[in-house]
């Protein structure tokens, strides 16, 4: 493994709720605007670092592995 996972099993189950949560309001609630757009490219970004349990930002300001 290229990395360790700094976040838990719950917060990773939230982030993918919440990714499919966001692409659900940038692409129907907002209809595909560039803002939508946006918003639904965050949320494939949370879906991501879900999947993972890998999330950039945290480590980036000091979060430690999760054992």
């Amino acid at each position: 493994m290229l990395y360790r996972k700094n976040i838990t099993r719950p917060e990773s189950l939230l982030r993918v709720v919440g990714g499919v949560a966001l692409i659900a309001a940038g692409l129907w609630w907002l209809a595909a605007s560039p803002l939508g757009l946006a918003l639904a490219a965050s949320g494939v970004g949370s879906i991501l670092s879900g999947a993972f349990g890998y999330c950039p930002a945290c480590a980036m300001v000091g979060r430690k592995p999760v054992e």
